[in-house]
């Protein structure tokens, strides 16, 4: 049903997959001339031009995936998402000035330099030109339904990747299928990335030990094949889900022997992956924080404030 579109991308990642199934796009790349052009021979060689694309379904509030949509809406196609992919993509720009106050801070206490924690705010602003905010026409969530085609897409909101992520679940005759964005990777282990609290003055998000038991419940609803936001399907979609989440299991273990006494979450992310560059800190402090997350959740280790930085301890 759905026609997978190769879109180039500036991230290391490499290309995203864009779908297409009449006049409906699901998650249309990055806003570059490249990612463009691109698309737009894709589409021309199915006899469509922009203005024909009637509908933007997006997974995720991620530019590499949400970017192009603004060049649809301004053809009048309608824009889908869920409530909270909406409101960060309607301002993605107040979004990044959000997360880095936000983060600069929660750096801090995870025991970086204060300058260290600002370079690595800082960074992502290069992408803020890949991805122009767009206004969101339906907001949808789980158990909403959009029709295809004919066939009907079933929601599902998911959670651990990115804020307001989403699947799109559908059958067809060689069973039951799903556009997962980047939930589940057939050669990658997806980054779920630390996410602010909505609110300033809320709890910050357990985005690992959310995305563990989003992928438990999506593991037992008996899908066939995966469509993936990068490189190729997924055929035994609850096998890959085991391999990740053995791979995760590992992981935290490798971090609980980590916790030999008071320990930051900078020390566990130079435990784990030594000498990084800055710009993979974020995805490295993501990846500390979020196994220590785990293992407080289990009652393994517990967190506590000294002089204004956060430091774990076994239980």
């Amino acid at each position: 049903m759905f026609t997978r579109l190769s879109i180039p991308t500036p991230f290391q990642v490499g290309p995203v997959n864009a779908y297409l199934a009449g006049r409906t796009l699901v998650d249309p790349g990055p806003d570059s001339e490249e990612a463009w052009s691109r698309l737009l021979d894709a589409l021309e060689e199915r006899e469509i031009a922009p203005g024909d694309v009637e509908r933007v379904l997006v997974t995720h509030p991620h530019p590499d995936h949400f970017g192009l949509a603004h060049r649809f809406s301004d053809r009048g196609a309608t824009v889908v998402a869920s409530p909270d992919a909406a409101a960060i993509v309607a301002d993605f720009e107040g979004r990044f000035e959000y997360e880095r106050t936000y983060f600069t801070d929660f750096f801090e206490r995870c025991g970086m330099a204060g300058a260290t924690a600002e370079t690595v705010t800082d960074l992502p602003k290069a992408f803020l030109r890949y991805a122009p905010s767009v206004p969101i026409d339906r907001e949808v969530t789980t158990d909403d339904s959009i029709v295809v085609q004919n066939t009907t897409l079933t929601v599902r909101e998911t959670a651990g990747h990115a804020a307001g992520e989403l699947l799109f679940r559908y059958a067809t005759g060689d069973g039951q299928r799903a556009i997962v964005g980047d939930h589940v990777l057939a050669d990658i282990t997806p980054n779920p990335f630390l996410v602010p609290p909505p609110e300033p003055d809320a709890d910050r998000p357990r985005v690992l030990p959310a995305y563990n038991r989003s992928l438990d419940r999506l593991r037992d609803q008996s899908f066939d094949r995966f469509l993936a936001g990068h490189r190729d399907p997924i055929d035994a979609p609850s096998d890959r889900i085991d391999e990740i989440l053995a791979e995760h299991d590992e992981r935290t273990e490798n971090v609980a022997a980590l916790v030999d006494g008071p320990t930051t979450p900078v020390d566990v992310m130079e435990g784990l992956f030594g000498d990084l560059p800055i710009t993979e800190y974020f995805a490295g402090i993501s990846e500390a924080v979020g196994h220590l997350d785990v293992l407080e959740s289990r009652g393994e280790v517990v967190a506590n404030d000294q002089g204004g930085v956060l430091v774990y301890e076994r239980t």
